[in-house]
């Protein structure tokens, strides 16, 4: 993290003098910093000093995600935290995946965890109306793969959210509030 540090330092101070290009040596240590946390073939180093800004950011995004103390909520691969992603399930069926809110101004409070409860209701109440829906094409012999492969996805976004606010709240200890997912589980098919 400190690296990463000095290297944001670097680039604002870049910025600060009007430069636009990123020096060679800012491009190979941002590179090297890549490969340092685990990435195997790094895209090619920022050739601006706004993208190295925005890339530095992002490393640092991930290493604060690996923090099991930081209670922050996973984020879809290429997307702000707390954006839903739009995935294709079959037969060019789309699905919006949910993703758990951003903690406000960085710190987790109750109205933030009431959120995320209301996040994986949510979820719970979507996987219910695709499997409803799953049934129904079953039965009527519409599309019941699409309809079976929504199904699994919405299950798996909501077991997915589940977890990650049980991790969440298990890390803050906190426990679940009443109207959270955890009994769902017990009584999901």
């Amino acid at each position: 993290m400190a690296e990463s540090d000095r290297l944001l330092e670097e680039v604002e101070t870049l910025r600060l003098m009007d430069e636009e290009d990123a020096p060679h040596s800012l491009r190979e240590a941002i590179r090297m910093l890549q490969v340092r946390l685990g990435r195997k073939d790094p895209p090619l180093p920022p050739a601006t000093l706004h993208a190295a800004h925005d890339l530095v950011f992002a490393v640092q995004q991930r290493l604060m995600a690996a923090n099991p103390k930081h209670p922050r909520p996973n984020r879809h691969r290429g997307r702000a935290e707390g954006q839903p992603i739009l995935t294709r399930v079959y037969d060019g069926r789309l699905w919006k995946v949910l993703a758990l809110p951003t903690p406000p101004n960085g710190s987790a409070d109750e109205e933030w965890l009431d959120l995320v409860d209301a996040t994986v209701e949510r979820a719970w109440d979507r996987w219910c109306y695709a499997q409803q829906h799953a049934v129904r094409a079953a039965r009527s012999r519409q599309q019941p793969g699409t309809a079976l492969a929504v199904a699994r996805i919405a299950w798996a976004n909501y077991w997915d959210l589940g977890e990650e606010a049980r991790r969440i709240r298990s890390r803050l200890g906190v426990r679940a509030s009443s109207t959270s997912s955890a009994g769902r589980a017990a009584r999901a098919p």
